[in-house]
């Protein structure tokens, strides 16, 4: 868990100072970022936004797919969504000295706006949204992308639910072939 939520915040192969269960969650991360861009039904969904937000498109359709996760939470858990968004606060608490910098400065607001559990309601996303675009110093325009969520919610939850499906039986296997390797 914590080696997924901290792989976009380390660099390349600067990992192996951690314990193998967080190098192996790292790996997984980036195993999935890479199936994720390169997966037919991610880059329809780009394709959507590209001609307004650019190379951002990426960044925005994360975001989405993240909030029809969280929106359709007890689909795919048997876990109450905000139990679990807790218990992954509580995780990244009790380890905060071992997380990068970047994790260690991001997660006070990600508690206080307690985004993993805000991701299934459209203002939550909002608030995310702004808050991406204000990192971005407006380049990115990712505020005017709730508009498009609104619009094309129901295309946009369509591919996210097919590409979903997909991204299971991928991480299944991965997680599958890592503990072989141990």
């Amino acid at each position: 868990m914590i080696g997924n939520f901290i792989a976009d915040h380390i660099e390349r192969n600067k990992f192996d100072h951690f314990h193998t269960e967080i190098q192996q969650g790292i790996l997984l991360h980036r195993e999935i970022d890479t199936f994720t861009d390169a997966h037919k039904i991610v880059r329809k969904s780009k394709r959507r936004l590209h001609k307004r937000y650019g190379h951002y498109d990426g960044v925005i359709i994360d975001l989405f797919y993240d909030y029809f996760l969280a929106k359709n939470w007890r689909e795919y858990s048997s876990i109450p969504l905000d139990v679990y968004a807790n218990g992954v606060y509580t995780l990244l608490q009790n380890n905060f000295e071992i997380l990068p910098k970047k994790t260690q400065q991001i997660l006070p607001f990600l508690i206080d706006y307690n985004w993993l559990y805000n991701y299934q309601f459209l203002d939550g996303m909002e608030k995310v949204l702004k808050g991406m675009n204000k990192r971005t110093q407006g380049r990115s325009k990712m505020d005017l992308a709730i508009e498009d969520l609104k619009i094309l919610e129901k295309d946009f939850e369509a591919d996210f639910t097919l590409f979903f499906k997909d991204l299971c039986l991928f991480s299944s296997q991965k997680r599958k072939e890592k503990q072989l390797i141990m």
